[in-house]
């Protein structure tokens, strides 16, 4: 499903650009720039009397969902279909919520060498998008 789309050829391609710039609300770059492709996206544990849902765009509540188990920020962004630019202010946005934790690759965090496996992953989701 593209979210910034219509699965129509004959739309108008400057309204294209018109969704990720509307789900963001503007902003053109993170606030954080510590978010890498590689960086591991995990979501937080939530009390239900506080849902962390409240008031989020849809795509804020498919990185939580997608996120249920740890996901490299390049996975996320091919999975919402939409630039890595736009997932990471998404992103930044959950992390200030206290919904999603980042945190670098484990074996990179401890000093060991890259996963293959891991970089296999996200060379394949930079290949989906």
């Amino acid at each position: 499903m593209n979210h910034w789309t219509e699965d129509s050829d004959d739309q108008d391609p400057e309204q294209t650009l018109v969704r990720p710039y509307t789900i963001t609300h503007g902003r053109t770059t993170s606030a954080r720039d510590d978010l890498t492709l590689i960086t591991v996206i995990a979501t937080v544990p939530w009390p239900a009397e506080q849902p962390v849902t409240r008031g989020l765009q849809p795509e804020h509540r498919l990185i939580l969902q997608q996120c249920s188990r740890p996901v490299a920020l390049a996975e996320v962004a091919a999975g919402l279909n939409l630039p890595v630019a736009i997932t990471k202010i998404l992103i930044a946005d959950l992390i200030e919520l206290g919904g999603v934790t980042a945190r670098p690759p484990l074996a990179i965090a401890v000093g060991a060498g890259p996963d293959m496996n891991l970089l296999q992953a996200v060379r394949d989701g930079l290949l989906r998008l």
